[in-house]
């Protein structure tokens, strides 16, 4: 049960720290849209990405782990039809400058903003799981 909550949590605090700094990935319905999302994806991280692994080994062997990104992608798109309230939108981003390094703007497709996501769920969930144990 412990492991359960904690599993939770950490789905729940990804989502919204995603939805908070990727303005391309939203939501409508509120919290209960967040609760429902980030059960979603605990049953997608147990169930369906292992699956995903399996099937992509073959890919991934062969580009020594680097196509492990789309396995995430995938998962995203499935959580977003899981619960259709999540959602990934195009958008323009205005470029950035901090320190002297210039992020230039871009228009950022469905596609890249699912690549982003999902990077960004992969790399918040392992650093609060890391934070945790």
């Amino acid at each position: 049960m412990k492991i359960l909550l904690r599993s939770f949590l950490i789905h729940l605090i990804t989502i919204i720290a995603v939805t908070k700094i990727l303005p391309g990935f939203t939501y409508t319905g509120g919290i209960k849209t967040l609760i429902i999302g980030a059960i979603g994806l605990m049953i997608i991280n147990w169930l369906i990405i292992p699956l995903l692994k399996i099937m992509f080994l073959p890919l991934n062997l062969l580009t020594l782990g680097f196509f492990t990104w789309a396995v995430n992608v995938v998962a995203i798109y499935f959580l977003t039809v899981l619960v259709p309230q999540l959602k990934i939108i195009p958008y323009f981003f205005q470029g950035a400058e901090i320190n002297g390094f210039i992020i230039p703007q871009v228009e950022l497709n469905i596609l890249m903003v699912a690549i982003l996501a999902s990077f960004l769920v992969g790399l918040i969930s392992h650093v609060l799981q890391w934070l945790v144990k």
